[in-house]
C-alpha cells in the first residue's frame, strides 16, 4: 500500500467516533477542486511512509481511537487493499473508506470479505457535469455500479458531495439527490479551499 499521509486524530471523518485518517497516494480524477493535490500521483512521498511504522502507530493509539478512516486519493486503486484493510481489522478498530466508485468491483471484493464496516461515495456532479468535476472523461457506468452496490450493501454508507458554488447551484444538488436511490444517506459538505498546484488537474491521470 501506498501511504501518502496521515491524520492522528478526526472527529468529523467517521461519524460518532475518533479516528485516524489514513491517505493513499494516487488518485485517477484530477477534481478542480481537490484540497488533496499532493496525493494525486502514484509516486510514493518523500520520504516514504512504511506500512509497518503506520500499523504500529495505530496499534499505540488503540486506547486514543475506535475507528480508522482510509481515504486519498483513491484507495480503490490499490490492489492491495483488501489485505491492507485486513490488517486494519487485526486491530480491532471500525473501518471506514472514502472513494470515488470509479471501481465497482473493487467494492464488491471489499463487502464481500467484511473487511469495512462504513463506506462513504462522492459524488461529484450531475451526470451532465461530471466529466467537468471530476477532471477526466467520468466512467459514468461504474459509479451507477458503485451506487447500486453501496445501496444494496446493507452496511452504513453515505453519498455526499462538495459544494463548490464555482461549479454547482442549488438545482445541480437537487439534480443529484434524483440520481441516488431512496433509503440511503445524502448529504453536501463545504469546500474547504487549499494551496495547489495550477496545473495539478491537467496532468494525466494515472491508469485505474
Amino acid at each position: 500500500m501506498i501511504i501518502g499521509g496521515m491524520q492522528a486524530c478526526s472527529l468529523c471523518d467517521y461519524p460518532m467516533r475518533v479516528a485516524t485518517v489514513v491517505f493513499t497516494q494516487g488518485c485517477n480524477f484530477r477534481c478542480p477542486f481537490c484540497h488533496n493535490a499532493s496525493l494525486l500521483s502514484m509516486t510514493p512521498p518523500t520520504p516514504a511512509i512504511n506500512e509497518i511504522d503506520l500499523l504500529s502507530c495505530l496499534q499505540a493509539r488503540h486506547t486514543l481511537i475506535d475507528a480508522v478512516v482510509v481515504s486519498g486519493g483513491e484507495p480503490t486503486l490499490h490492489d492491495d487493499l483488501p489485505e491492507f484493510l485486513e490488517k486494519l481489522r487485526a486491530l480491532d478498530l471500525a473501518i471506514k473508506l472514502d472513494t470515488n466508485g470509479s471501481r465497482p468491483a473493487m467494492l464488491r471484493e471489499l463487502l464481500q470479505a467484511k473487511v469495512v464496516d462504513f463506506i462513504a461515495m462522492d459524488i461529484k456532479a450531475p451526470w451532465e457535469k461530471y466529466d467537468a468535476l471530476s477532471g477526466v472523461r467520468a466512467p459514468r457506468d461504474a459509479i451507477r455500479a458503485s451506487i447500486a452496490c453501496l445501496a444494496q450493501s446493507g452496511i452504513p454508507h453515505e453519498f455526499r458531495t462538495t459544494m463548490v458554488r464555482t461549479f454547482l447551484s442549488e438545482e445541480d444538488i437537487m439534480t443529484i439527490r434524483a440520481m441516488l436511490p431512496p433509503g440511503s444517506t445524502y448529504r453536501t459538505q463545504p469546500f474547504r479551499a487549499a494551496p495547489m498546484p495550477d496545473s495539478h488537474f491537467s496532468h494525466a491521470p494515472p491508469k485505474s
